[in-house]
């Protein structure tokens, strides 16, 4: 297939207060800047850690090879806080043999570690998980993370768009990616055999599912926003659906008008979907909406393929779909596909043990550990070994691979404070009153203006 023409989230700080047409995915492999990259394309065709090793293996710092002097306690802060991540980072520091070096872990509830990272970044532990886009950006912009471009000329396997989604306003670089992951629609394969569904191939077919699902007394869509961030999912892809991508990249950077038309009509397909959705979910989280669909009390869940967490004892049962085309101009093109990896502090304690244990996070090894042991993610190095991929992971490839436009997520596609402080309350105040989407936006425009000014 043709990879000349898809386009990556260029995070907004780069253009905070002037548009700029965001990249090309030529230009973004030839280094020209943007989020994510092509790495996970050569990710999901294969690969092997052997044949990087024996092409040149100083560039690998595996866990039975170190080559720094670094001693002491490292300290991770981490947001895998859900057991399944939890215990497969656990794996993947564990295959970290430097008898050297050890690795204190700092674990913290996912949603807490997110909406408090300011206050986390002035007192961090060396090492900390977080996002690639404007987050990272804005972070490094502050100089409350610390400087890595030495640990990536250790790296191999990363595409410049991985670098890229990687760099700050500087130059330089701020992070090690570990994995990335597609927002889909997710169902119960038992579900639909049961039942005689099919997965929709557009907006009406998905409209008269819902309604047979309905009839048949399931609730269409599981739905927990506890957190005030799983319903921006939803509204990331119903815009990039609607407007398509340069539209919604151009408005997470402060540069479209939140009571424009072009807006609500976003909000007109929310609302037409949202009878559909479990009611009370601003009290209901991801991961008790999951079981939902697993229970098969609903039918259908929009939501990263980090999904998979909850279907652990029955991962063969899930399978997703592209959510459907609203506008045939832009069709299916546009996805969510979000990459997540290691910061360093500004100042870290232990700065040469925290670089090592970056170097290993950034080995195919250590991803394939972690997806081996939390397979809803693919590997963002290219030289991870996917042979053993399951079919939920190579399916998650393929989808990021056929898609024109990735995007990284609101949250991390925006200003934080625009994210956290305004877009996460508009949401929830729009589930619980669909009615009162016109005052909702009017107060978004106001302090978009504010924070973007």
């Amino acid at each position: 297939m043709s990879r000349s023409t898809t386009r990556r989230s260029p995070a907004p700080s780069q253009y905070p207060r002037s548009s700029v047409s965001p990249l090309t995915r030529r230009q973004l492999l030839a280094g020209a800047g943007g989020a994510l990259g092509a790495g996970v394309l050569l990710a999901g065709m294969g690969g092997s850690v052997a044949s990087a090793l024996n092409r040149d293996p100083s560039r690998l710092i595996t866990s039975g090879r170190h080559l720094a002097t670094a001693t002491g306690t490292v300290t991770v802060g981490s947001n895998y806080s859900d057991d399944v991540p939890k215990n497969a980072f656990q794996a993947s520091v564990d295959a970290f043999a430097n008898p050297d070096i050890e690795v204190s872990i700092n674990t913290i509830d996912h949603n807490s570690f997110q909406e408090n990272i300011t206050n986390y970044l002035q007192q961090p532990d060396d090492l900390m998980t977080w996002f690639a886009g404007y987050r990272l950006r804005f972070f490094a912009a502050q100089g409350l993370v610390g400087d890595i471009s030495d640990v990536w000329t250790d790296l191999s396997g990363f595409s410049d768009g991985f670098k890229n989604a990687c760099t700050g306003d500087d130059g330089n670089q701020y992070m090690v990616p570990f994995y990335n992951y597609p927002w889909a629609v997710h169902y119960s394969k038992s579900l639909f055999e049961e039942r005689g569904y099919a997965a929709p191939a557009s907006w009406d077919e998905l409209i008269a599912l819902c309604d047979t699902m309905q009839a048949d007394g399931l609730t269409p869509f599981s739905l927990g926003n506890d957190g005030k961030w799983p319903a921006m999912g939803t509204f990331d892809i119903l815009n990039m659906r609607t407007n398509g991508y340069d539209f919604h990249i151009s408005l997470m950077a402060g540069q479209e008008d939140w009571t424009s038309d072009a807006v609500k009509a976003v909000f007109t397909e929310f609302a037409t979907l949202l009878p559909y959705h479990q009611e009370g979910a601003n009290g209901r989280t991801w991961q008790e909406a999951a079981v939902a669909l697993k229970s098969h009390e609903t039918g259908l869940m929009f939501l990263g393929t980090f999904v998979s967490e909850q279907f652990a004892d029955s991962l063969d049962d899930l399978d997703f779909f592209a959510f459907p085309a609203l506008n045939d101009e832009f069709g299916t093109d546009s996805i969510d596909a979000p990459i997540d990896g290691f910061m360093m502090a500004a100042e870290p304690e232990n700065a040469d043990a925290a670089k090592e244990l970056l170097k290993y996070l950034g080995t195919p090894e250590a991803e394939i550990t972690f997806l081996t042991a939390n397979p809803g993610s693919v590997a963002a190095n290219s030289e991870a070994d996917t042979s053993a991929y399951t079919a939920l992971q190579t399916k998650s490839a393929e989808l990021i691979a056929a898609s024109a436009n990735i995007a990284q997520f609101l949250d991390r596609d925006t200003n934080p404070e625009f994210a956290s402080n305004v877009m996460g309350d508009a949401l929830a105040d729009f589930i619980s009153d669909p009615g009162s989407i016109d005052s909702i936006l009017s107060d978004v425009e106001d302090r978009k203006k504010v924070i973007f000014e």
